[in-house]
């Protein structure tokens, strides 16, 4: 197995720049107990910030413990690194991104996507204005600046780019690493990978006007979904429906009430001092939590023809070796089931 492969596991170097916490934390949630509640642990792709108020809420509010459960929250440095912990016993639930699932399950983990955290991609390819950049095809032939080689923001790049025809080798593209918007400005690079919290804050600093490329306007890659192991899936199904019930409720409470929610990360997040900015952030998290099958069938809910063209896409970009059947590693079955 190569190191890039290796490497694609990791996820959101954006976190290292803030300083992760390598140790499993309970992020002041170990004093309201339940005697006999079942622990669970849940291991995220970062530390306790500002846009998960969701599930701050549930513990704050008693809605794991209405489940019957002590919940762990495990921080990490990327979706790779939070479904490893499962993968190996560390945690119960990760909160992982799509790719290190498809990876993963093409190189034999089992495991299965139980709930659709964020069904709305939220990457996007973003330059200045007066490049005039406003369609992928005019991505050719440009220098672009991504995290780094296994995030995914030359993932979706790349989903941009073969949206119109073009490959990787029709533009340059260049590791900037997770400060990616001073690169732009610098004129170091024509356009740049980033998500839409990045952008957000980028112009809260003075980016300027730009044009925006949605990677979800050509593929809406759910964003970040839960994934347990198979096991867990098949022997203690009523475990993880229990978990979902308590995290969703938690989810439609921050959808129902962001200014709450704003002030709720403040007393649990790490970046999670500045009421106003935590409002923004959760405002466009909110927004991210909603599609077209969530309304219809309840929030977390996967739709099953985007993921099998994500899998058809990536084996076609050459970042799955091997089809994945897709249909039996992401299922609705405990939606279904809240």
């Amino acid at each position: 197995m190569s190191a890039e492969r290796l490497s694609v596991w990791s996820r959101r170097e954006v976190l290292r720049a803030g300083g992760i916490l390598g140790a499993t934390m309970a992020v002041g949630w170990g004093a309201r107990r339940v005697e006999a509640a079942d622990k669970v642990r849940m291991a995220c792709w970062s530390q306790a910030i500002s846009e998960q108020a969701n599930i701050f809420a549930a513990q704050e509010f008693g809605w794991f413990m209405e489940q019957g459960l002590e919940c762990e929250f495990v921080p990490g440095a990327g979706g790779g690194e939070a479904l490893k912990h499962v993968l190996v016993g560390n945690a119960d639930f990760a909160f992982t991104n799509v790719e290190p699932i498809l990876f993963g399950v093409e190189q034999g983990a089992q495991v299965q996507a139980v709930y659709n955290i964020y069904p709305k991609n939220v990457f996007n390819v973003v330059s200045l204005k007066g490049r005039n950049i406003t369609k992928p095809q005019e991505l050719k032939g440009k220098r672009i600046g991504v995290y780094s080689m296994a995030s995914g923001t030359r993932h979706n790049l790349l989903v941009i780019l073969h949206s119109v025809g073009l490959k990787e080798s029709d533009v340059e593209v260049v590791a900037t690493g997770v400060l990616n918007f001073g690169p732009l400005l610098e004129g170091k690079v024509d356009a740049t990978a980033a998500t839409d919290t990045g952008l957000w804050a980028a112009q809260q600093k003075g980016l300027g006007e730009v044009n925006a490329i949605w990677a979800r306007d050509y593929l809406d890659i759910p964003t970040d979904v839960f994934a347990v192991r198979t096991e867990t899936a098949l022997k203690q199904p009523d475990l993880v429906r229990r978990f979902l019930r308590a995290y969703r409720k938690g989810s439609q409470w921050m959808l129902d009430n962001p200014a709450k929610a704003a002030e709720l990360a403040v007393k649990y997040a790490t970046d999670g001092q500045d009421v106003k900015r935590n409002l923004e952030i959760i405002k466009i998290r909110n927004a991210s939590t909603v599609s077209e099958g969530t309304k219809q069938h309840g929030l977390g809910w996967f739709e099953m023809d985007v993921l099998r063209k994500v899998g058809k896409t990536y084996l076609e970009l050459g970042l799955l070796k091997k089809p994945v059947d897709v249909g039996a590693v992401f299922s609705n079955r405990f939606v279904e089931g809240l």
